[in-house]
């Protein structure tokens, strides 16, 4: 699937100058909470491509469902965690364009920096990273729409089960990475508002449970060069066009 990064602008409406969409978070009662969104059109929907087109991993079957999907996470997260580093590996996952803040819908997936020392275990840590690149790319546009200074982000979601995606993002960010013990928070949210509008609950009942933060390990000049080189493979992907 996509991804989906919202910052809460409170009661006002924030008009982006930076590809950000300007949308409703939340009402309660009259009061109306504003957001500003980033929409990544292809997240974790790039993993499914490798598992079931390139078969880089394998496809574990169950009839629950969930069961495919925890396997899947930690067969990525070992071969992410088996090698050091791409071996200078980038996948720009425009397979119907790029989102938010590019808009782009002309470029294509692409997988630049291939030599004959990169193997699938390389392959499978770019996506992941591309993954936490994009979400880079739409933090950044927020900081300057807003001109606040973000300090944590707080995520959900499947793909958030792999420990080293998140590990990654919160270097790439250098800012404390949450993850929470209820993983589908939109779900959640939903609930939420109709146990407040029914009466069910007030508004001080309500919270999630904190499951894990993820703090920067790595240095700002070494995920600064690997963010520039994301960059550089993004604009490959769009001069071919």
């Amino acid at each position: 699937t996509g991804g989906f990064m919202l910052m809460n602008t409170g009661d006002k409406i924030v008009e982006s100058n930076n590809g950000l969409l300007s949308t409703v978070a939340w009402q309660i009662g009259d009061k109306v909470n504003y957001a500003l969104e980033g929409s990544i059109f292809v997240s974790g929907s790039l993993m499914k491509w490798l598992r079931d087109q390139l078969q880089l991993f394998v496809n574990t079957k169950d009839t629950q469902g969930m069961a495919e999907s925890v396997e899947n996470t930690k067969d990525t997260q070992a071969m992410a965690e088996s090698v050091e580093n791409t071996n200078g590996v980038y996948i720009v996952p425009a397979f119907v364009g790029l989102g938010a803040p590019y808009w782009d819908d002309a470029c294509q997936a692409s997988i630049l920096g291939l030599t004959f020392g990169a193997n699938k275990n390389h392959i499978v840590r770019a996506a992941l990273e591309s993954m936490a690149y994009q979400s880079k790319d739409v933090l950044e546009a927020m900081r300057q729409d807003s001109q606040i200074n973000i300090t944590s982000m707080k995520v959900d979601g499947g793909a958030c089960a792999n420990d080293f995606l998140l590990q990654f993002q919160s270097d790439l960010l250098q800012m404390p990475v949450q993850r929470f013990k209820t993983n589908e928070l939109t779900a959640l949210g939903a609930a939420y508002l109709a146990g407040l509008s029914c009466g069910y609950w007030t508004k001080d009942e309500l919270g999630v449970e904190l499951s894990k933060e993820f703090v920067p390990e790595k240095s700002k000049e070494e995920m600064d060069s690997l963010y520039s080189n994301w960059k550089k493979a993004v604009k490959t992907c769009q001069s071919y066009k």
